[in-house]
C-alpha cells in the first residue's frame, strides 16, 4: 500500500466519529475534486493529495486550539510514513494558511497546491453538498433551516464568524456560502463554484417562493447586485 494509501487510513481512523461537516466523506470529496483541479493546474498530486487529506485533521473544532496552532496531528501522520521534511514544510504551511475564518484575515495559502486545496474545500461548502452539510450542521445544534424573522449579519468579520452562534442554515448561506465563488483562487476553481454557487441561488428563490416571502427575494436580488453586479438574477419559474 502506497504512503497516500496509509495516510488516508489514518484520517480515516482520526475522523471516524465527526459529525459535524469534517467527516471523511468530507476528505474523500476534497481530495477527489483536488485531484481534478491539479491536473488541470499541472500541480504535484502528491503534495495537493497530503494538504488535501490532512487539513480537517486538527481542525480547532475538533481537536482544540493547541492542535490548530501546532498541527499536531498532521505532523504524526507524516512523521510516521516518512514524508520528508521538504514535502511536510509545503503541505503543514498551506494548511496554516487555509479555512474561511483565515480568509476574512487576509491568510490565503500561496503555492499553487495550497491554494488548490483551498478552492476545493470551499467548493465542497457550496453546492448541494453545501446545502446538506449545512442542514445537519445546524439540526445537531438546534437551528432552524429557514426563519423568515432573522435575516443574515451583512457585514460578517472573523470575530463575528467565530463567536456567532445563533442563525438559520439560509443566514449562512448568506453570510458564507454564496460569498465563497469570489474566494476561488485557481480557474479550476472558478470554473467549478460558479456552477455550485449557481445551485444555491436556484434553491434560494424556490424556498423563497414556496414560503411567500417576496421581502428575502428582494434581499436575494440585492445581495447579487452588491457582491457579484448582478442586476437580476433570471428566477428559475
Amino acid at each position: 500500500m502506497d504512503k497516500i494509501e496509509e495516510v488516508r487510513k489514518q484520517v480515516s481512523n482520526l475522523l471516524s466519529q465527526d459529525d459535524s461537516g469534517h467527516a471523511m466523506d468530507h476528505i474523500e470529496r476534497v481530495l477527489k475534486l483536488s485531484l481534478k483541479f491539479a491536473e488541470k493546474e499541472n500541480a504535484n498530486v502528491f503534495v495537493v493529495s497530503l494538504i488535501a487529506l490532512l487539513h480537517d485533521v486538527d481542525d480547532y473544532k475538533l481537536f482544540g486550539k493547541e492542535n490548530a496552532e501546532n498541527l499536531t496531528n498532521a505532523k504524526n501522520i507524516m512523521n510516521k510514513y516518512n514524508i520528508s521534511s521538504e514535502i511536510q514544510e509545503q503541505v503543514l504551511s498551506s494548511i496554516h494558511r487555509l479555512g474561511y475564518s483565515k480568509s476574512l484575515k487576509g491568510i490565503r495559502p500561496i503555492t499553487i497546491e495550497g491554494q488548490i486545496v483551498s478552492d476545493a474545500d470551499m467548493c465542497d461548502a457550496i453546492g448541494v453538498n453545501g446545502i446538506l452539510r449545512t442542514y445537519k450542521y445546524n439540526m445537531k445544534h438546534g437551528k432552524p433551516f429557514f426563519d423568515k424573522s432573522i435575516f443574515p449579519i451583512d457585514d460578517m468579520n472573523n470575530d463575528k464568524y467565530i463567536s456567532k452562534s445563533s442563525g438559520s442554515s439560509v443566514c449562512h448561506m448568506f453570510e458564507k456560502l454564496l460569498k465563497l465563488k469570489k474566494m476561488m483562487m485557481t480557474d479550476a476553481g472558478i470554473e467549478e463554484a460558479q456552477a455550485r454557487h449557481q445551485i444555491i441561488v436556484d434553491v434560494l428563490y424556490h424556498l423563497f417562493d414556496e414560503e411567500n416571502s417576496p421581502e428575502w427575494k428582494e434581499y436575494l436580488d440585492k445581495f447579487l447586485k452588491t457582491n457579484y453586479g448582478q442586476n437580476k438574477v433570471k428566477k428559475i419559474r
